[in-house]
């Protein structure tokens, strides 16, 4: 995947002047590029306990993002997934460290505990007041000599910022970070592996698979399992945390590794609050991006006791944008339907026929949904398929309940499952058809005149007339035929739907193909083979007032010399084919 960047040697500087340059005034960076890269607060009182932290870059917000009153004092940042120099932490500590101390959250990666383990030592030597806790909240590989960090960082940032904001002293701040370490457990889950920037990409997890247990900077995880559903994947985090819970009460971190969807967030926060420990998690802290891993398509989860104190330590409001703050986790609430919307009541009743008809209507469009989904991706957002399937699963599903003796009242039991279960443009073009050839038949029309009624209403609303390469092409013939029989009909829809390959814009075959050839044909300087000024329009055809576009001037040629048709396309189209007709 290409990314949006620079050069690999300057994303670090460019993304952190970036986020300088959007997040206000209370924040500023040393002075040091390239080598040193540190964000600190401008309005930083060094009277207080300064909390630092940082690691290589691609984890954002973290750690920059969480650098402002009530949580970090400043934040180190390594190039990407690289540690940050001895002399950059060192830097960083210069900068904030007071009287009073400075405590450093690392986590337990060999560079990071090497190069702020030095730097401690090296401000110690100075005279000041530092202290170094290690985060190793993974809890996937539980045979190793250290444990991975995780997104659990997090909690250690909030707790010991409230602690330092209220004026806590050093101790104090770090007796509380080195519980929350020793209780805090988190785990991931992830279906891709993430590239650095340029580098090529490992296709370690296959397109089925999901691993449990990776690493903030893609390290192989425990396992890898069959990918399911949503469902699974949180049953198979929420197992491995399970055995690190006690009686007590936690709160629980959900992050987006930054490949996931808000819409996937939501449903994997959504899986687990209905999981086995939901009883035992009364809060939570997202679901939000936190601590990403580039772009990995994954979350991970921590699980943290806490008692009242650590509880309001984590509910109290701080400064940082990235942090979205804790919720207690409740019910979901519903609210009546407002009056005159209620679902439509119908009578139902047997018709063997028309039951086996829309049986095997509702089949073939299900199966139809890959095919559709394709075609849709070439013109559109590639889901007509999956709303289409949606719609007939759902007709499927309730195939005994709709009134299958009575044309008008099925009609419109139709128009109804459709409104509420296709969505997109396609679910009221099709609501409006046959609602209305419902209207009709209740009205004694036949079922041909019928059918016609719900053509020409959906032609009314949608201002589509023939030719403008729409389902109004295939289904005006088919509907001309339906009175010859379903194979007639079928036959003549096939004719009309051939016949949008000659179709383009509004302009009939003869006229795009011409078209076409002209466009192809027409080089800057160069003269037309032929005139086609009798069959293409003159420009005075087109003064509707328009948005008029001229195709000869946009391909860089001199019309007035080289084309005596002038041939100008409008919009809309529909417009423009009347015109040209």
């Amino acid at each position: 995947m290409k990314p949006f960047i620079n050069t690999k040697e300057t994303l670090v500087h460019d993304a952190v002047d970036g986020f300088l340059s959007t997040c206000g005034s209370s924040l500023s960076r040393l002075d040091g590029y390239p080598h040193i890269k540190v964000v600190i607060r401008t309005d930083w009182d060094k009277s207080k306990v300064a909390l630092l932290s940082g690691e290589g870059s691609g984890h954002e917000p973290a750690h920059p993002g969480f650098v402002a009153k009530g949580m970090l004092s400043a934040a180190v940042c390594g190039d990407v997934f690289a540690s940050p120099s001895t002399d950059a932490v060192l830097a960083a500590i210069l900068a904030v460290t007071g009287d009073v101390g400075c405590l450093l959250i690392v986590k337990n990666y060999i560079g990071d505990r090497l190069n702020f383990g030095l730097a401690t030592e090296r401000a110690q030597a100075l005279g000041l007041k530092v202290n170094m806790v290690v985060v190793d909240d993974a809890i996937a590989l539980p045979h190793i000599p250290q444990a991975r960090e995780l997104v659990g960082t997090l909690f250690v940032h909030k707790i010991a910022g409230v602690l330092a904001e209220k004026g806590a002293d050093l101790n104090a701040v770090t007796e509380a970070s080195v519980r929350v370490i020793a209780d805090v457990a988190s785990i991931g889950m992830s279906l891709d592996t993430c590239p650095i920037p340029c580098a090529p990409k490992e296709d370690r997890i296959g397109t089925e698979k999901a691993e449990l247990g990776l690493g903030i900077h893609g390290e192989p995880g425990v396992e890898q399992m069959d990918f399911e559903n949503a469902r699974s994947a949180m049953e198979m985090v929420v197992d491995r945390l399970a055995t690190k819970l006690k009686s007590r009460f936690y709160v629980a971190l959900l992050s987006n590794l930054e490949g996931s969807t808000p819409l996937e967030m939501s449903v994997l926060a959504n899986e687990l609050f209905r999981s086995k420990i939901s009883a035992q998690v009364s809060h939570i802290i997202g679901p939000a991006q936190l601590m990403s891993a580039l772009d990995i398509h994954g979350f991970s989860m921590s699980l943290l006791p806490v008692d009242q104190a650590q509880l309001d330590a984590i509910l109290a409001p701080v400064a940082p944008s990235a942090w979205p703050g804790c919720s207690v986790i409740g019910d979901v609430k519903t609210t009546p339907m407002p009056i005159g919307l209620e679902i439509p009541k119908y009578q139902a009743s047997d018709h063997s026929a028309t039951h086996t008809m829309l049986s095997a209507a509702c089949t073939a469009l299900i199966a139809a949904e890959a095919e559709l989904n394709a075609l849709d991706t070439k013109s559109g957002d590639g889901d007509t398929g999956s709303r289409v399937a949606a719609a007939a699963q759902s007709l499927a599903n309730a195939i005994d309940e709709p009134p299958l003796a009575d044309t008008a009242e099925l009609f419109r039991a139709i128009g109804s499952t459709l409104s509420q279960s296709m969505g997109g443009s396609s679910s009221v073009i099709l609501a409006i058809f046959f609602s209305s050839a419902g209207e009709a038949a209740a009205n004694g029309s036949t079922l041909n005149n019928a059918l016609m009624s719900g053509l020409e209403r959906i032609q009314a609303v949608g201002g589509t007339p023939p030719g403008d390469r729409t389902m109004i092409d295939a289904l005006t013939p088919a509907l001309n035929a339906l009175r010859h029989g379903l194979t007639a009909a079928a036959q003549a829809e096939w004719r009309g739907r051939e016949r949008t390959h000659y179709q383009s814009q509004g302009l009939d075959g003869q006229r795009m193909c011409l078209l076409q050839i002209w466009q192809v044909t027409m080089t800057s300087g160069a003269k037309p083979s032929r005139c086609y000024s009798s069959i293409l329009p003159k420009p005075n055809e087109l003064s509707l007032g328009l948005e008029n576009e001229c195709l000869g001037c946009k391909a860089g040629i001199d019309i007035k010399e080289n084309f005596h048709g002038h041939f100008i396309a409008a919009r809309p189209r529909f417009q423009l084919a009347r015109q040209i007709q």
